[in-house]
C-alpha cells in the first residue's frame, strides 16, 4: 500500500526543536519556554536564533525573520513547501508538538549500553531489510537508549561526533549530537548514502566494497551541503541518493559542487532508495 504523503496542516504540529534537531542543529542554551541557537541560515557567533517551546514557532533575530517548522525547512534546505513536506515525511520526525507536562524537563534520547548485535528481534529486523548479520556487525551496534523515561533497543550506527542513527521496526530515532557517518578504509574512493540501510544494502549487494572505498553517511540530506571538507582528500565520489525530489536536487548539487563526484543511481532506477531495491533483489532471488 502506498503511503500517503503528509499534509501542510499535519507537518505544522511537527516539533520545530525535533526538526532542528534531525537536520543536525542543536540549542546553545535552553529554558523552559524557549531554545536558543545560533542561526541555521547564516552565521553568527552569538546565538539568536529562538525557538517558542509554548508556541512551536521560531524567530530568527539576526534575521528578522520566523514561521512555522515548513518555513524553517524550506529556509535551511532553499526547497519548495513540496519539497519541505517530503523532508519532513522522510526524516521521520514524529516527534508532534505538543505542550510539555514537565516544562524544563529534557526529554531527549540517553545512551545507556552499546554492544555486539544480540537481540532476536533485531537479527529478524536485519533479514526484514535484506542485510545478513555479517554486513550490520561490521558497522552497527546494538544500542540500548532511554527516551521519555522508557527503555528502548535498536540498530545503531555511530556518527563523527559521538551520536548514533537508531532504528528498530518501530522507531526511527538519532541520539544527539547529529552529525554524518565516515568510515575510513583509507581508500582514495568514497561511496555516500543517504542512510543507514542504503550503506548495508550497497555493502551486502557488493562486499568487496569494503575494501575499495570509504563510506559517508549522510544520516540527514541537510548534510549534503556541509561536507565539502570531507571530499577534497578522494580522486572519485559516488553518489547513491535517493531517486525522489530531494534527493535528485542533492546529487545535482553535489555534482556542481565537486567534478570528481559520479551519480550512481541508475542502479536502483524505478526505486526510490537503495535499501527498496535491494529488498526487491532478495525477493526476487529467493
Amino acid at each position: 500500500m502506498k503511503k500517503q504523503q503528509i499534509t501542510c496542516e499535519s507537518a505544522r504540529n511537527f516539533s520545530c526543536l525535533e526538526a532542528l534537531r534531525n537536520l543536525g542543529h542543536f540549542p546553545v542554551r535552553k529554558t523552559e519556554k524557549e531554545a536558543w541557537f545560533l542561526s541555521p541560515l547564516r552565521s553568527e557567533t552569538q546565538a539568536s536564533f529562538k525557538v517558542s517551546l509554548t508556541l512551536n514557532r521560531w524567530y530568527d533575530h539576526g534575521a528578522g525573520i520566523g514561521g512555522n517548522v515548513i518555513d524553517l525547512v524550506c529556509l535551511i534546505n532553499q526547497c519548495s513547501v513540496k519539497e519541505a513536506l517530503a523532508i519532513l515525511d522522510r526524516e521521520n520526525i514524529s516527534f508532534s508538538f505538543r505542550q510539555p507536562a514537565f516544562p524544563g524537563k529534557d526529554h531527549g534520547i540517553a545512551i545507556i549500553q552499546t554492544k555486539r548485535i544480540d537481540h532476536p528481534a533485531l537479527h529478524q529486523y536485519l533479514r526484514s531489510r535484506g542485510i545478513t548479520y555479517q554486513t550490520a556487525h561490521h558497522y552497527c551496534d546494538e544500542v540500548h537508549y532511554t527516551l521519555n523515561g522508557k527503555r528502548y533497543f535498536a540498530i545503531g550506527l555511530k556518527n563523527i561526533s559521538g551520536g548514533y542513527e537508531l532504528r528498530n521496526k518501530f522507531y526511527k530515532n538519532s541520539s544527539s549530537p547529529k552529525d554524518i557517518t565516515l568510515i575510513k578504509h583509507d581508500q582514495t574512493n568514497l561511496i555516500i548514502c543517504e542512510g543507514l540501510f542504503d550503506m548495508l544494502s550497497l555493502l551486502s549487494y557488493n562486499p568487496s566494497l569494503r575494501e575499495k572505498a570509504d563510506v559517508l553517511v549522510l544520516n540527514s540530506i541537510s548534510f549534503a551541503r556541509k561536507i565539502e571538507k570531507h571530499l577534497q582528500s578522494y580522486t572519485c565520489i559516488e553518489l547513491y541518493l535517493d531517486r525522489d525530489a530531494t534527493g535528485i536536487k542533492t546529487t545535482e548539487f553535489l555534482l556542481k559542487q565537486n567534478p570528481k563526484c559520479i551519480d550512481m543511481s541508475l542502479l536502483y532506477k524505478g526505486f526510490t532508495d537503495v535499501n527498496e531495491w535491494w529488498v526487491t533483489q532478495q525477493q526476487l532471488s529467493g
